[in-house]
């Protein structure tokens, strides 16, 4: 299969290079790596085995990729005015694409632009960051849960599943992408953003007693505001928990958010914290702790 990598970072790159490993055909749309990949190939340092790919098919401009069956989106939300100019020229008559990025509004976004036919929403549980140019560091976890924009669930998901489920990415498709993408901002909302305005990475944050308290006060929230979204299942009270027993295992894990606040870039805000806040108040649900963490990160995004 032709796939193109929209957005190399650390979820775009190790994708990458487990599916080229698998022997797909792999092209990455490159900005800051491009560089070191293109001269040394591409560095995987994994908690399941370090490997090098020699030869990567690496490109600054996406006219040049040629049209591909898949294009996987890893852009930060940020980024999502660009998608026009970076995916419609990847698109042939039967292109598909899967969005894994955080938050709500990404399939949407690219069902307006490109046909709801076309898209597929991801949720991944990945925990990696960047290391020098060329290297992605992979520090756990990486399992993917996928679906159709358009609900339901297709064999287009399923087949998309077991490719990704063969190249050493444990995947899984589901029939409700929104209720998939809202167990995901059980996570993403309270921790993200935490860890961004404090500076301590999710161990710190767990080790103490009255900030773990306000992690599980958020996570309450969130699924409070989930359940009013008409999914096919409520997310159950016992899923908090359940999160907070997960992320006692990542050992001094730093979220993305932390990092970009770290290193100065911007926040992807509307899609992690705008969004769900908007689709809970229209259903009429309020949730005060994500609204002023949201405040809190928005003011620290003012310059």
């Amino acid at each position: 299969m032709k796939i193109a990598i929209v957005g190399a970072g650390a979820l775009g790159l190790y994708y990458g290079a487990m599916l080229q490993r698998a022997g797909q055909d792999v092209r990455f749309l490159l900005r800051r790596d491009f560089e070191a990949i293109s001269r040394e190939g591409l560095k995987v340092k994994s908690i399941n085995g370090d490997f090098h790919l020699k030869q990567v098919q690496g490109f600054r401009d996406p006219a040049e990729m040629g049209k591909v069956d898949l294009v996987i989106v890893g852009l930060k939300t940020f980024a999502n005015q660009h998608m026009d100019e970076l995916v419609r020229p990847l698109l042939g008559e039967d292109s598909a694409i899967l969005t894994l990025q955080n938050g709500l509004g990404n399939e949407e976004l690219l069902a307006g632009l490109f046909g709801a036919e076309r898209v597929l929403g991801g949720i991944a549980f990945l925990c990696s960051n960047r290391g020098e140019p060329g290297t992605v560091l992979h520090l756990g976890q990486g399992h993917i849960r996928l679906g159709e924009f358009s609900g339901g669930l297709s064999s287009r998901a399923s087949d998309l599943a077991a490719l990704l489920s063969s190249a050493a990415v444990p995947c899984e498709a589901v029939t409700d992408l929104a209720r998939a993408r809202w167990e995901k901002l059980v996570w993403n909302i309270p921790f993200n953003g935490l860890c961004a305005l404090t500076g301590k990475d999710v161990t710190e944050l767990l080790g103490h007693g009255p900030s773990r308290q306000q992690v599980r006060y958020l996570m309450q929230e969130v699924v409070a505001g989930a359940n009013a979204q008409g999914l096919s299942e409520p997310i159950a009270a016992a899923f908090v928990e359940k999160m907070i027993e997960f992320t006692d295992g990542m050992d001094h894990y730093q979220p993305s958010m932390m990092l970009d606040r770290l290193e100065g870039r911007p926040l992807e805000l509307d899609a992690i914290y705008g969004q769900p806040l908007a689709r809970a108040e229209k259903a009429g649900v309020d949730l005060p702790l994500v609204r002023m963490l949201h405040a809190l990160l928005e003011l620290g995004e003012e310059h």
